[in-house]
């Protein structure tokens, strides 16, 4: 049975994932962040990577029973965008690049993202839209994307970026309205439980220009709700409410303008149920499991099968 080692060193997680025909085995370990701040600067990530390997690679393989490796693939930067690059994804390279000549077996390079998007796929079990054509949202804590996905020979699709937020993320809102309401980072659980308790249900106008979005007075409009003595839940449900009007607003335009194509939503911020529930009570489309929404290898493991089988 050929199995397939994937490696994903994001700015938040380090994983590992083996995909066979009987499926994906992933682990993964929370990069640490101190308490009270809102996320971990390069270098710091770039050493936590390095130290956590080892020692996840043998919690993988143990589990695994060590199968034999046909190709290993990696995520070498967070997007197929021109100039896209973080230092803490040449960790998983070099890994990646060390298993492969060792091994004398193959190794695929992709993006970040593209790992995010073949795991929805795959765990919506949708991977048949890899030969068609769809749009896909990647929302998570440095990403608020929305991109068209067509077949590719070489990259097995391409992602073409058509909106975004211009300047905060999805992500980074929870993490710092979490953070500063007392949530340990990342927030995300943290600020989705605490908004569960809130009664209120809000109403926003959201504003796009030519299909992207701005966040960051979503930010100011929760400090100021804090700082007025809004309850904590409240301030927690009107943030994630916001984000998921503000999705679906996106996903309203995409469809308008690029005809109805199928929807697919990838990210760490894409498995909170408040926003999930919004959105598919107003489209048709597909969400990543949660186990594959948050940053892992398993799309670049099930991407490098790909690859390989292709030889």
């Amino acid at each position: 049975m050929k199995t397939f080692l994937g490696i994903d060193t994001s700015n938040y997680t380090t994983s590992v994932a083996l995909y066979s025909e009987n499926g994906v085995l992933q682990k993964k370990k929370l990069l640490p962040v101190k308490d009270g701040e809102r996320g971990i600067r390069q270098s710091d990530a770039v050493f936590h990577h390095t130290k956590a390997y080892p020692d996840l690679l043998k919690e993988l393989f143990d589990a695994a029973a060590y199968p034999e490796i046909f190709a290993v693939g990696a995520s070498i930067k967070p997007t197929t965008q021109e100039g896209s690059y973080m230092p803490c994804f040449l960790v998983g390279e070099a890994v990646a690049k060390a298993i492969s000549v060792t091994n004398n077996i193959p190794f695929y390079s992709f993006s970040h993202q593209q790992g995010h998007i073949a795991a929805a796929l795959y765990s919506a079990d949708k991977t048949e839209l890899l030969n068609e054509d769809f749009l896909c949202f990647h929302i998570s804590g440095g990403t608020t994307d929305l991109v068209l996905c067509t077949p590719d020979d070489e990259e097995i699709f391409k992602a073409k970026l058509v909106a975004h937020s211009t300047d905060l993320k999805a992500g980074q809102a929870v993490d710092r309205i979490g953070v500063k309401i007392g949530i340990p980072f990342p927030a995300g659980k943290g600020v989705e439980k605490l908004a569960l308790n809130s009664e209120k249900i809000y109403k926003n106008k959201i504003k796009l220009i030519d299909g992207n979005c701005s966040l960051s007075g979503l930010e100011n409009k929760c400090l100021k709700m804090l700082g007025n003595g809004d309850p904590q839940c409240d301030v927690a449900k009107f943030l994630l409410s916001y984000i998921a009007d503000t999705v679906s607003a996106m996903t309203d335009y995409a469809l308008k303008n690029y005809g109805n194509l199928p929807v697919v939503f990838a990210g760490g911020v894409m498995s909170n149920v408040i926003i999930k529930d919004v959105v598919t009570s107003r489209f048709d489309c597909s969400f990543a499991e949660p186990e594959f929404s948050c940053d892992n290898a398993a799309g670049i493991a099930f991407l490098t099968s790909i690859k390989a089988n292709k030889r």
